[in-house]
């Protein structure tokens, strides 16, 4: 009955990590080898959308979560949010950096260039950097509550930053691309349309949104026990001094 009991509470905690890996090994699967529609410009590429753009749809949600915790963090003080925003940012920028490389690798195949002076690719970049900055800020500061504060505060328009740049500068600036609706390709809707393509684009998607939330909560799960002992180790040196005064 324990056994039982116990096992059920494992499957209520740990199914979406079940569930997530399953799916991204799915799409893995059967975006390589899966039927795909012939579409000119990209052809055969268009399965880089499997891998390229849930990359992007991924960051997006985990930097999402990051920046709850940042306000979570502004509200409460409480340092736990803190390294929950920390973490989150990090896998934002593991999962934006492969968004730019396989961006990268279609433009190869599709431009014959690895990089272009496209304003998706352009934007994208400078969001990661904006993103490799906040990292930078945070090792900058050694006292606690005012690196958490001013990251928090820093990540907050970094989010903002990057919604401009990924979103709202690759629209003003309409140049031939590879991207969808721009440079004669059909736009995304015409991919989301496809039910090859829809049944292994959505899982995916849903997939890495559960593997970065995972990678997310396991870094920062080792981060507070760490913590958690440096303090406990700190107030047992205190406590010693203490004694010798």
């Amino acid at each position: 009955m324990f056994q039982e009991t116990k096992s059920r509470s494992w499957i209520s905690k740990h199914w979406w990590k079940a569930t997530g890996s399953i799916l991204v090994l799915y799409s893995i699967i059967a975006g390589l080898l899966g039927e795909v529609p012939v579409l000119p410009i990209l052809h055969e590429s268009v399965r880089n959308l499997y891998f390229h753009v849930t990359m992007w749809f991924s960051m997006l949600a985990i930097f999402s979560y990051s920046l709850y915790y940042s306000i979570k963090y502004l509200s409460k003080s409480n340092i736990k949010d803190d390294i929950n925003a920390e973490k989150f940012a990090n896998t934002g920028i593991l999962l934006g950096s492969l968004g730019v490389v396989t961006g990268s690798l279609w433009a190869r195949f599709t431009w014959g260039a690895w990089w272009v002076n496209d304003p998706k690719l352009n934007g994208a970049a400078i969001s990661i950097l904006i993103y490799f900055a906040y990292v930078v800020l945070r090792n900058s500061m050694d006292e606690e509550q005012k690196r958490a504060k001013v990251a928090a505060v820093y990540n907050i328009f970094a989010f903002v930053l990057m919604l401009v740049f990924v979103m709202v500068y690759p629209r003003l600036n309409q140049v031939d691309s590879l991207h969808p609706g721009n440079g004669g390709n059909p736009g995304f809707s015409s991919y989301d349309l496809d039910k090859n393509m829809r049944v292994v684009f959505y899982p995916a998607v849903l997939g890495w949104i559960m593997i970065g939330i995972w990678i997310s909560r396991l870094s920062a799960r080792a981060e507070a026990v760490a913590y958690k002992q440096m303090t406990i180790s700190t107030n047992n040196k205190i406590d010693k001094n203490d004694e010798i005064l």
